[in-house]
């Protein structure tokens, strides 16, 4: 545990001097909810709706910094340590791939609540948010999206040789899922044959199980995303830690 709590405080340091987190975690998922805030307010999702397009895109904005954490900077980090040797020299110490990946993990965690917490309280002050669903509904379906999404980027950076392997593979997955999955272009507006490649992406159907939660939709409807998500969990953590390479 002691190990454990040093390199998370360390690499908590490095992250935020980077700042990238900050930027693409923190700053753009609140630059793009004031953007909507602004355009829709308090409007109707859609006529007869008897909630707003902000109740409605509300868990996709919050979804944005998940995505930017696991799928970008968790698989990066950890393969540029790969190539600088990081990794090399943690493996003669007391340190296993599990809490490598741990520890990034967390510090993507922390990134994530915080941008929902910043999200909940712009919303909310500044636009009037209130959620229908259940909070504990939506803040399990937002641990289990970022369980997912993480895994993904934990198997990336565990398995990735070098980082510009890791950087092309990180990107492939990470524009479109930003963009097609919901996070930014509303889902509900997308021709029918783009949804449907939409569907496709481990971010959509995390953004429908935030949907549902939010909105408080039958549960029926989370069944099959949520299905979806612990499937890709289970899969994707255990290819990392068994195949993670140390160089």
């Amino acid at each position: 545990m002691r190990t454990f709590s040093t390199m998370l405080k360390n690499e908590l340091k490095l992250s935020l001097r980077g700042m990238d987190m900050v930027i693409f975690a923190i700053c753009m998922p609140l630059v793009v909810l004031v953007i909507l805030g602004i355009i829709y307010g308090n409007k109707p999702a859609f006529d007869g709706a008897n909630y707003t397009f902000l109740q409605q895109s509300f868990g996709a904005l919050c979804s944005i910094a998940i995505c930017a954490g696991g799928v970008m900077g968790l698989p990066l980090v950890v393969s540029d340590y790969r190539g600088k040797k990081i990794l090399k020299r943690f493996k003669v110490m007391p340190v296993s791939p599990a809490m490598i990946l741990g520890v990034q993990v967390t510090i993507y965690t922390i990134y994530s609540a915080l941008s929902l917490i910043l999200l909940y309280i712009t919303a909310r002050v500044f636009f009037g948010l209130t959620l229908s669903g259940s909070w504990v509904l939506f803040l399990g379906g937002y641990l289990l999206v970022m369980l997912s999404i993480f895994s993904i980027g934990m198997m990336v950076g565990g398995i990735a040789p070098n980082n510009k392997i890791a950087g092309v593979i990180a990107s492939v997955l990470y524009f479109p899922m930003l963009i097609f999955s919901g996070a930014t272009l509303p889902y509900e507006v997308m021709p029918t044959v783009l949804q449907n490649v939409a569907d496709v992406l481990p971010l959509t159907q995390g953004i429908k199980i935030l949907k549902c939660a939010a909105l408080g939709l039958p549960i029926d409807n989370m069944l099959l995303p949520i299905i979806v998500m612990v499937v890709i969990a289970t899969l994707c953590i255990g290819i990392s830690i068994k195949f993670f390479k140390w160089e």
